[in-house]
């Protein structure tokens, strides 16, 4: 099976958190706000922000959700299966940006809350990578390619989402049932699968 690994790629895990729009941001923290960055993430432009919001629904609550900047033009929250299940939700597992017929929450900020109709997402498992590495790996953007894992919880995972852009660093994103479940910390290298 060794013969069809194509490369190597660095794990990012990927905890709950949500994107904002720019009006969800002021209805949420006040008119004219700004994300303040608290760490800069692996991907080009992204950062962790010092804010976090609480998401509700009429089965749960979770408290001090991370806030991710820059603005976007649609507020999207991104779980874990396990946080559906304690927030009462069926999420699809989309592709980031993908949220038609999505599942719906509310989000309550420091100044308001917003009713998201649609919006909650469980991350589509997905490497980042740009151009050079994509040609390197045989690759092209929205290939799907398998990923294997080391160790003493090894897995293989399946149905894994290529996205390919020129600003994107090599990493594939996990979530935390997902990392937990095949015993994988931050930066480990796993091979990719054709």
């Amino acid at each position: 099976m060794s013969n069809d690994v194509i490369g190597k790629v660095p794990v990012g895990i990927s905890n709950r958190h949500l994107h904002l729009s720019q009006q969800d941001l002021f209805t949420l923290f006040g008119d004219n706000y700004e994300l303040k960055p608290l760490k800069d993430l692996s991907q080009t432009g992204q950062y962790a922000a010092e804010e976090t919001v609480a998401i509700v629904t009429n089965k749960g609550y979770i408290p001090k959700v991370r806030v991710l900047g820059p603005v976007r033009s649609a507020t999207q929250v991104e779980i874990s299966k396990t946080d559906s299940f304690a927030l009462g939700l069926r999420p699809p597992v989309r592709d980031s940006g993908q949220l038609e017929n999505s599942a719906s929450v509310i989000i309550v900020g420091p100044k308001g809350s917003v009713t998201l109709k649609q919006g909650v997402i469980i991350a589509q498992r997905h490497i980042h990578m740009n151009e050079e590495d994509a040609e390197k790996f045989g690759l092209k953007d929205k290939d799907i390619v398998r990923v294997r894992t080391k160790g003493e919880r090894a897995v293989v995972f399946e149905n894994v989402l290529v996205r390919v852009r020129n600003d994107f660093v090599l990493e594939l994103h996990l979530d935390t049932d997902e990392a937990n479940a095949a015993g994988l910390t931050n930066g480990e290298e796993v091979e990719v699968l054709r």
